[in-house]
């Protein structure tokens, strides 16, 4: 098996199983994101795997999103070449991955942590977390979401969780259809290894062939969305106010726009 410095990589029953292993909180840094990357390649390049679970090794968290060191010091064209590799190369990777996907969300999911949550195709998430997108308290976006959030549960209230930062607890998230379903924190791996399994009993063929023309019919101008926000926040971070919400996110302070 592959050896990864911030994950884990496993074949159990058919299912790839993906756990997030960065502590403490699973931030998205460079060597995650290309990680992640890979162990999806090597999860699509393994005629033995039928499906893939990605999860968290972390007690306190799914993902607290970026590590907001990507972002300080306004340097655009890094942020650009790191979003390339956790937007364009994850959604990628999705989109060829010719397999089932299920996010295991076994604790609150942040902003990037979300955004790796919902490029697979399935949510099972832990009825006592929740889910945000905070970028906006520290002057950022959560760029790939302006792109996904509204498609999901609507314009209105897409822009209320997008422009304030407020928390939506995963029972909430299912009944909007943000996920499958909420379950006791105990049960979530159970159900998403249960649900992998009735992936993995089916056809491979077919399921290669019936997800393709899935993600063909629903992608339409998503990615090609994706990547006119990702000019958006790469303009964003070099503005002043940016930097002085992740100074003082950092500082523990209120931030002096």
């Amino acid at each position: 098996m592959p050896d990864y410095d911030t994950l884990r990589y496993e074949v159990r029953d058919r299912v790839a199983e993906i756990t997030l292993d960065r502590p403490p909180v699973n931030a998205i840094n460079m060597t995650l994101a290309e990680e992640l990357v890979d162990a999806y390649g090597q999860a699509r390049r393994d005629d033995s795997v039928r499906a893939v679970i990605l999860t968290s090794g972390q007690e306190r968290a799914f993902s607290a999103g970026m590590d907001l060191a990507m972002m300080q010091g306004g340097d655009a064209l890094k942020l650009r070449r790191f979003l390339e590799v956790l937007y364009m190369g994850m959604h990628d990777a999705q989109y060829r991955m010719g397999k089932p996907t299920i996010a295991a969300v076994n604790g609150p999911a942040r902003a990037a942590g979300v955004t790796m949550a919902v490029s697979c195709d399935v949510i099972i998430a832990a009825e006592d977390a929740d889910m945000s997108y905070p970028e906006i308290n520290v002057g950022v976006i959560p760029a790939m979401h302006f792109v996904h959030l509204p498609r999901q549960i609507g314009r209105h209230r897409a822009f209320e969780l997008l422009f304030t930062g407020d928390t939506i607890g995963f029972p909430e998230a299912a009944a909007r259809g943000l996920v499958n379903r909420a379950v006791p924190r105990d049960r979530v791996m159970a159900e998403a290894r249960a649900l992998g399994a009735k992936f993995a009993a089916q056809s491979p063929v077919v399921m290669k062939l019936a997800r393709d023309g899935f993600m063909r019919a629903n992608d339409g101008d998503y990615r090609r969305n994706i990547e006119g926000m990702v000019e958006v926040i790469c303009n964003i971070i070099s503005t002043p106010d940016a930097q002085e919400g992740l100074n003082a996110f950092n500082e523990k302070r209120p931030p002096n726009w």
